[in-house]
């Protein structure tokens, strides 16, 4: 079995972190997808239309 020379990760900032191998705590490299931009459709502006004026209705309805 391979061990490490140094058993702790001083940079790791947490003691269950710093006792974790290096491989653990790696960060795999990303590369940045190309963002398109978001806009609502039409049928989710009616939804939330629906479900905000129901709820409105709903609390209304209780509180009077």
């Amino acid at each position: 079995m391979r061990r490490s020379l140094v058993l702790t990760n001083e940079a790791a900032r947490h003691p269950f972190r710093a006792t974790l191998p290096p491989h653990v705590t790696r960060i795999a490299e990303v590369p940045p997808a190309n963002r398109m931009q978001w806009r609502p459709l039409l049928d989710e502006v009616r939804t939330f239309a629906a479900v905000y004026v129901s709820g409105v209705v709903g609390v209304t309805a209780f509180i009077a």
